[in-house]
């Protein structure tokens, strides 16, 4: 039987998305808690817009925001993965790295294993040669875990896709180079 994943770390697997992986995300979108550093709760619609997104952009790049499971139990935490960004800002275009897991999964230390893993796998599979991760400069929580992974602060920047949001458009970006 072959593997539902397209790699794995050492307590993770990384995936593409089905439809039954809707509902899961969804929820995690439309949590308080999970959403503080973003602009707005996500509906279920909006999910889905996201989800066919990430498929889209597996098709056409070959890595996405994955799909993220335990592998002891198989349980769906969230996503892992990698984005092609294109705003406007200094570092644009490249390879950002991002996740967002369900709070059961927090404290675990899986955004930072999978994040090293999404990391690896950029360089070595996919042989780009930097991928970069950005947040409020708010979020401490992610600005730890690139911290952890290695990565090293490269800018601030007032993010333009947050103008209408003053208390998340002070951004960092953080980068890792191959």
């Amino acid at each position: 039987m072959s593997s539902p994943y397209l790699f794995t770390s050492e307590r993770l697997g990384f995936r593409t998305w089905t439809d039954a992986d809707l509902p899961a995300m969804a929820a995690i979108n439309s949590d308080a808690a999970v959403m503080r550093y973003f602009p707005a709760l996500q509906s279920e619609a909006e999910t889905a817009v996201a989800l066919q997104r990430f498929r889209n952009m597996y098709v056409e790049k070959g890595y996405c925001f994955y799909a993220v499971d335990t592998l002891a139990g198989q349980q769906f935490i969230g996503f892992i993965g990698l984005s092609w960004i294109t705003y406007d800002a200094p570092f644009t275009p490249c390879a950002e790295m991002g996740w967002r897991l369900s709070p059961h999964a927090w404290g675990k230390g899986y955004a930072t294993e999978g994040a090293k893993r999404c990391q690896d796998h950029a360089f070595h599979t996919l042989a780009l040669d930097r991928v970069v991760a950005v947040a409020p400069l708010v979020n401490a929580p992610s600005i730890h875990v690139m911290e952890k992974c290695g990565m090293k602060p490269l800018l601030e920047f007032s993010h333009p896709l947050l103008a209408a949001h003053p208390r998340l458009q002070p951004c960092v970006c953080y980068e890792a180079r191959q």
